[in-house]
């Protein structure tokens, strides 16, 4: 039986923040990392983004090594008794601990057909397959129309592949951009070679030779070489529930970040805390979350008592499209439009009885931080007082992570 002072389930970007939290409080601290993965730490968004225009995979790495961390790869673990603080792996290995951290993320919601034959896009393995069969075939169909549906269909295009987009909504991004912009969004696809199928359900796959032949409810059979799906993913809550911690949406965390057992925190994917501004309790599934969350787990790991009130992020990129969301920014609110240019650069507000929910920075930039202050703002907010409130400070997109 090993003991450390620090334990980490999970091998993910938070865990990584988690790791470097730990260190700026606690410089010799034992810290143990059991990880399903293969792979050490990495980051995640190059796998959709920057890999696929030429950045090297050397710099995904998360160098956790250099922390004084034992890392235990391919482990599962099976069992956490916060009682005992004693955590028990797949090969029957126990290790105890003083403070233990749960990033155990999400994985990939799967469809009811197609087993092994469809890439849920989500780990490094994963992008290695992909990049591995793109290697000897051309068209490649994508199922969901979101944010990773989205990002891979144009990475594929980018790299000369024949893409087919399936999804059953309206459009592109049609939970997220109002509807003239996923329009937009979907029209601009098509103008960069990708077919794009909305308002299409699948029903099945079979495979016929080295390809695959999906079917849809309108009797549609489309013949690929490859079958990629991005269609959201699960958080991995069981752990937290065999040890009887409180969960609803993710594993339930106050704003210290401890679960309903004061020595268990949880953060990143699986982790559902309240934030102050929107007034709700929230679950993020985005890298900003990840690595500010994973790193203040850490400090109040190792003895700080920082409450987390950070309102996350995210970004994307689509061929020469790129945005930054903050908030809620869901189509069924409300929306107000500020374009600077229509559908190439302005800001779109969510708002929600006269308060700003969220803001959407379509190709407008460094202006994540004033999205925020707004959004905790009371109001009254109106489409007339938003125009011009968040002008781009710059013309250059952000560097692709």
């Amino acid at each position: 039986m090993t003991n450390y002072q620090y334990v980490i389930i999970g091998g993910g970007m938070t865990a990584a923040a988690a790791v470097k939290g730990i260190r700026e409080v606690d410089s010799t601290g034992g810290i143990g990392l059991i990880s399903a993965e293969l792979d050490v730490p990495y980051d995640r968004p190059p796998l959709s983004k920057a890999l696929w225009k030429g950045t090297p995979l050397d710099s995904i790495w998360r160098k956790t090594e250099n922390k004084g961390v034992t890392v235990h790869l391919g482990r599962v673990v099976k069992e956490i008794a916060p009682k005992q603080k004693r955590v028990v792996d797949d090969k029957g290995d126990v290790c105890t601990y003083h403070k233990l951290l749960l990033a155990t993320g999400g994985r990939p919601r799967r469809l009811a057909f197609g087993d092994d034959q469809i890439m849920y896009f989500r780990t490094l393995s994963d992008y290695r397959r992909l990049r591995a069969l793109t290697e000897t075939s051309q068209r490649f169909a994508v199922i969901g129309g979101g944010f990773i549906g989205s990002e891979i269909a144009a990475a594929l295009a980018l790299n000369g592949k024949e893409v087919v987009m399936i999804f059953p909504e309206n459009d592109i991004g049609d939970r997220v951009f109002p509807r003239p912009l996923a329009r937009f969004v979907s029209t601009f696809y098509r103008q960069k070679g990708v077919e794009v199928m909305a308002e299409e359900k699948l029903t099945g796959l079979e495979t016929r030779g080295d390809q695959c032949v999906l079917k849809t409810s309108t009797d549609r059979e489309i013949v690929v070489d490859g079958v990629v799906a991005g269609v959201g993913i699960e958080p991995n809550v069981e752990l937290a529930q065999t040890a009887r911690l409180e969960v609803e949406n993710g594993i339930i965390v106050d704003e210290f970040l401890r679960t309903s057992h004061s020595d268990v925190h949880a953060a990143g994917d699986v982790a559902e805390f309240h934030n102050p501004a929107l007034g709700k309790r929230l679950r993020v599934e985005h890298e900003d979350n990840a690595n500010s969350m994973g790193r203040l787990a850490g400090r109040n790991m190792a003895g700080k008592s920082e409450p987390y009130h950070h309102l996350p992020f995210f970004y994307s990129d689509m061929f020469e499209l790129g945005y930054e969301a903050v908030g809620e920014v869901d189509s069924r609110l409300e929306t107000c439009a500020d374009w600077k240019r229509p559908n190439e650069e302005g800001v779109i507000y969510y708002l929600q009885h006269g308060r700003v929910r969220g803001v959407l920075l379509w190709n407008v930039w460094e202006q994540v931080e004033a999205a925020r202050q707004l959004i905790a703002e009371p109001g009254p907010f109106t489409t007339k007082n938003l125009k011009g409130r968040l002008p781009a400070k710059t013309s250059s997109p952000k560097q692709d992570l």
